[in-house]
């Protein structure tokens, strides 16, 4: 799996993504809020399925050089 999601856009699923998860956990929230796994592993993993499925790269961009498997966003 190839990196699809940019540096700030893995941090903000992450945090969304506990967000939602630690809400259904303890109970403040429907449980609906379990979706917020999706976010959180797709996070994590730095990779999206829907974005591969539309050919969409979010990686960032560090001096005009768009970033590959080798750059630190995509480590």
């Amino acid at each position: 799996m190839k990196c699809n999601i940019g540096c700030s856009e893995r941090g903000l699923r992450i945090a969304v993504g506990a967000v939602l998860v630690t809400l259904a956990y303890t109970q403040q929230v429907g449980a609906w809020a379990w979706i917020g796994l999706v976010p959180l592993a797709t996070g994590f993993l730095k990779f999206c399925p829907a974005y591969a499925l539309i050919k969409r790269n979010g990686c960032c961009c560090n001096k005009n050089r768009c970033c590959d498997s080798n750059d630190s966003c995509c480590k």
